[in-house]
């Protein structure tokens, strides 16, 4: 993943598998694998814990191969999609704290810059989920952070 706002070079990470085939340890099949999906978003897991969960504890490497849907399509079939993206829900969160942490230290010019930054990458992600129509074109934020600067 690039890092946007960052001099820092690439992170490493692991590579995912080539073949769009399950693999040949994997016993689930794919009616259970997406049971197990709706099951753990029941308990209110977002998607990219229910992945890790099914990862680590379940031995499912990854949900798309075996099921033929991502973890969210499942989601979205079993009326359990989530309002917002949640990487954008997860920024606007982020963006919270940080707007609560300069109500009380408005002096802290690092992280107003911050928070610049952070404002720029929810404004990117909702013109790209506006194009892809998983936000409204209406939709509408409003930063909060003008009092700061």
């Amino acid at each position: 993943m690039a890092r946007i706002h960052t001099h820092r070079r690439g992170s490493s990470h692991s590579t995912r598998p080539i073949g769009r085939r399950p693999p040949s340890w994997c016993t689930y099949k794919p009616e259970e694998v997406e049971a197990l999906v709706v099951k753990l978003a029941k308990e209110g897991r977002p998607p990219s814990e229910i992945g890790i969960i099914l990862r680590d504890q379940y031995g499912i490497p990854l949900v798309k191969p075996i099921t033929g849907k991502s973890v969210t399509e499942i989601l979205e079939e079993a009326g359990l999609a989530l309002r917002l993206p949640e990487d954008l829900a997860n920024l606007l969160e982020k963006q919270k704290q940080m707007v609560r942490h300069l109500e009380k230290h408005r002096a802290d010019k690092k992280n107003v810059h911050s928070l610049q930054l952070l404002e720029s990458r929810i404004h990117r992600l909702i013109k790209y989920y506006r194009r892809l129509n998983r936000l409204p074109p209406d939709f509408k934020y409003k930063p909060v952070s003008a009092t700061f600067m």
